[in-house]
């Protein structure tokens, strides 16, 4: 009897170990510091060659030199060998070029471009690795239910005044709404009528006034809205990281109402807690004509229905009215008006545009004003907590007569800067935050500490294999030597597993790619000592190989179907960082089945199945 792959077989396992070592590839490669200079605007062309000069000459006073330089479409980067020369690039060109351009810290892959073009890339390295910001980010639930109260009081207003249902008073609260009826007939109608329209809340006769209307939220109505805060703030916040351009970052829910998100390689923390709780929005309201904003203003009596605000330096009235919010808006992108100054150009479709035309068409030749509006956050303490105190803050940024109906696309003008317009575009395009969010714990990993934590995990595997292969090779001879080859790729499939689903490692992970490297060599040892026990028995060195492979993969599945379910179930309930181990581990035990079976049983085929034996070369 003779052991023998077939051909094809041991084609595509060759096949796939060149696959392996090709994706793998690109993590020898190390990401370097660059620096990255675009124009601050879209419409925005550049002379590149010029603007490369400029930043030559810049970079060459400065005696720093760069690894190598490209050009993008409309972007120069600069590579460097260490963060400390790329953050003295970034100060010297971002005070030199001022707010034409947008100068930004990153880091750039340097894996060869053929790697890239098949789609090669190397492994996604986590915050504890890579080093980045991680932010702790709550929800102000109470704020929004207070906002709750105050539309639920004015639908029930309009629903009761269309049923014909007379009352007395409706006084909102924050976590409560009371109305005051004529009668208990008019309450108990009211009650009906709004017990079907609005199945989140609890209607009560109050104890103390039967004709008073109690409404509060129901436990299974605050938990909805909750929730649904929490959902709508995560895929904000994605919005607009993907708008930042971070790599993996990691954005989940911790609790009732806080937010983690964790962004790896981010150098720029400022600007990032900026975009992250910016509420910056735009509100379209026509002037009010017909009232003196000077009077206004010298007797502090602001007419019901108007708004009092200062523009260069001047009183103006402003309807309360909105005619159009940044919740209409479906893109914006940063441009210039016709003076040459910033602005942002604005496409609507979200609903709300047929009404802002027929306004701006019934209103031609009076000013519209659009109102710049920022929450923004205090911290005070009371009674031993930290409260955070939203306020609103509203300034004019332009005013100009209309000189048509507007259509679907248009521009915002009177931006203080580029970066304002930046900011402005970026928050439009990614959506309003359902409700205010404050940072209540910030942590920096500096890439010291991550190149650190790599470092010990690297060393933690190495060793690990290094004990692993030791103990094989002694242990079971050239036999363990083949399952130490096997051993190392596995290591070389699972990396380029990892680098080709597009996963994040982090420290965890690592943990799983030396749990995998201990646990590798387990289906060798059942195989070999089954292998050793049927020479025992006096079967032929051929047949021992057969009998050792077949009999032993019954136990070999059912012990890895056991550690699987446990990697789905950490899977399943985990999060951030045990995610990660739970993939490495699950990715780890596929490889291994492939290695330890299939590869070993493919080297021992090369060397001994091909011939008759007298004995094994099989160990102690």
């Amino acid at each position: 009897m003779l052991n023998k792959y077939p051909l094809w077989k041991n084609s595509l396992l060759l096949v796939l170990l060149i696959l392996g070592f090709i994706y793998a590839a690109p993590n020898l490669f190390p990401e370097q510091p660059a620096v990255q200079i675009s124009p601050s605007t879209a419409i925005m062309h550049v002379n590149l060659k010029a603007l490369q000069a400029k930043v030559n000459a810049l970079i060459k006073a400065a005696q720093i030199a760069p690894v190598s330089e490209a050009l993008n479409q409309q972007t120069l980067l600069l590579r460097f060998n260490n963060t400390d020369t790329q953050l003295k690039a970034k100060d010297i060109l971002s005070t030199a070029l001022g707010d034409d351009y947008t100068v930004a810290v990153n880091l750039l892959s340097s894996t060869p471009r053929w790697m890239q073009a098949i789609g090669a890339s190397p492994m996604k390295l986590g915050l504890d690795l890579r080093g980045g910001v991680h932010f702790a980010l709550e929800v102000d639930i109470n704020n929004l239910i207070a906002q709750r109260m105050q539309g639920l009081a004015k639908n029930i207003s309009e629903n009761l005044q269309q049923a014909r249902i007379r009352y007395m008073e409706l006084t909102p609260k924050e976590k409560q709404l009371s109305i005051l009826f004529r009668n208990k007939s008019n309450l108990l109608q009211a009650k009906n009528l709004l017990e079907q329209q609005f199945p989140a809340f609890e209607f009560t006769e109050a104890t103390d006034n039967p004709k008073q209307l109690r409404i509060v939220w129901s436990n299974q109505g605050l938990n909805n809205l909750r929730q649904l805060a929490i959902d709508q703030t995560i895929n904000t916040l994605r919005n607009r990281i993907n708008e930042l351009g971070v790599a993996e970052p990691i954005v989940q829910q911790q609790g009732n109402n806080r937010i983690l998100v964790d962004l790896p390689g981010v150098q720029d923390i400022a600007r990032a807690q900026q975009i992250l709780g910016g509420t910056a929005t735009i509100e379209f309201r026509l002037l009010d004509t017909v009232h003196n904003p000077h009077l206004a203003e010298i007797n502090n009596t602001i007419p019901a229905g108007s708004q009092l605000y200062q523009y260069e330096s001047q009183p103006i009235l402003l309807s309360k009215q909105v005619i159009l919010t940044g919740n209409s808006i479906t893109d914006a992108s940063t441009s210039f008006d016709e003076s040459g100054r910033s602005a942002v150009s604005i496409s609507l479709g979200g609903g709300g545009e047929s009404y802002f035309h027929q306004v701006t068409g019934e209103n031609v030749g009076k000013p519209l004003a659009i109102v710049y509006v920022e929450t923004k956050s205090s911290v005070k303490v009371v009674k031993g907590k930290i409260t955070h105190i939203p306020r609103k803050v509203e300034r004019i940024i332009s005013i100009a007569r209309i000189q048509t109906a507007l259509p679907p696309n248009f521009q915002v003008t009177g931006l203080t800067n580029p970066q304002e317009a930046l900011n402005l575009s970026l928050l439009l395009r990614a959506g309003a935050l359902p409700a205010p969010i404050y940072v209540v714990e910030q942590r920096t990993i500096g890439p010291q500490l991550g190149a650190e934590n790599i470092h010990k995990g690297i060393i933690s595997i190495v060793v690990g294999f290094i004990l692993a292969v030791v103990f094989m090779a002694v242990y079971y001879g050239v036999f363990g030597v083949i399952a130490d080859i096997a051993l190392a790729l596995n290591l070389v499939l699972l990396v380029a597993l990892l680098s080709l689903l597009g996963m994040t490692l982090t420290l965890p992970g690592m943990a799983g790619i030396v749990l995998t490297v201990g646990m590798a060599v387990d289906a060798n040892v059942l195989i070999f000592e089954r292998i050793r026990e049927e020479l025992r028995n006096g079967v032929s060195p051929q047949s021992s190989i057969h009998a050792g492979y077949d009999r032993a993969l019954i136990t070999i599945i059912d012990a890895n179907v056991t550690t699987l379910i446990v990697a789905l179930i950490l899977f399943g309930v985990g999060t951030g960082s045990i995610k990660g181990f739970a993939v490495t581990l699950t990715l780890g035990l596929l490889t291994s089945m492939l290695t330890g079976i299939m590869i070993t049983r493919a080297l021992i085929n090369v060397c001994y199945g091909g011939r008759p034996l007298k004995r094994l070369p099989i160990g102690i």
